[in-house]
């Protein structure tokens, strides 16, 4: 069987749906149904990614996201959102929580499994390579990337980021002073591109700047083209 996902939704028929079309796809499968739950079950054993909905008994699912992402242990846990249709306002705070992605109910179990798998992907991707040892260092400014190690220093401190985010980041510190569009981001963050909206390339370049501190300041946005680094005049 493939990698274990949890799924936090407290509507059976719903809960059962994601069961059969993840187990179909290989993968192992928990459900829960409160938050309280999917935090004692996180802490039994790490999954590879939380489905998780946001209106759900104990605990609401904003605050578990929260609370995953407070911790050093589990801040890096892929979370793909589930939100009704018509509370945009939700999905907004769960991408701002730190959610990796999000899905509207009603949805199609096709989109979500293509949604689920890249976000897999992605995390297999920024994994730090085992077998070789990459020694790449990005540095611009007061901005330190090793790449090898997928881990990104501002002024000397750690700085953690999701999978998502450390793409994004590398991709235009790499591409530095030349304008990316959301296109260009979407393909370099996003497995399956087609799949995400623009919108939520923004809210992944938000949630960055916030965590650079002042160096976020050099992230750009060129308005009607996308996003820019601005590099040191010495870079």
């Amino acid at each position: 069987m493939g990698q274990l996902i949890l799924v936090v939704e407290d509507e059976p028929d719903i809960s059962a749906l994601l069961a059969y079309h993840l187990t179909r796809a290989s993968h192992r499968v928990r459900a829960v149904a409160g938050g309280l739950e999917a935090l004692a079950a996180i802490g039994s054993e790490r999954p590879a990614l939380v489905i998780l909905d946001l209106m759900i008994p104990e605990l609401p699912g904003l605050e578990v996201l929260a609370r995953l992402r407070a911790d050093p242990e589990l801040r890096d846990l892929p979370v793909l959102i589930l939100t009704a249709r018509h509370q945009e306002h939700e999905r907004v705070e769960g991408l701002r929580a730190g959610a990796d992605d999000y899905v509207a109910k009603p949805f199609s179990p096709e989109e979500l499994l293509l949604r689920v798998e890249a976000i897999l992907r992605r995390v297999d991707r920024a994994a730090p390579p085992r077998a070789q040892g990459e020694g790449a260092i990005l540095r611009t400014g007061s901005v330190i990337i090793d790449v090898g190690a997928a881990q990104v220093e501002v002024d000397g401190l750690p700085v953690q980021l999701t999978p998502t985010e450390y793409r994004l980041l590398r991709t235009l510190v790499e591409r530095r002073g030349r304008v990316q569009s959301r296109a260009q981001l979407l393909e370099a963050g996003w497995e399956e591109a087609g799949a995400v909206t623009p919108r939520t390339v923004d809210m992944h370049v938000q949630r960055l700047r916030a965590k650079l501190g002042g160096s976020g300041a050099r992230l750009e946005t060129v308005r009607g083209f996308g996003y820019r680094w601005r590099a040191p005049r010495n870079q």
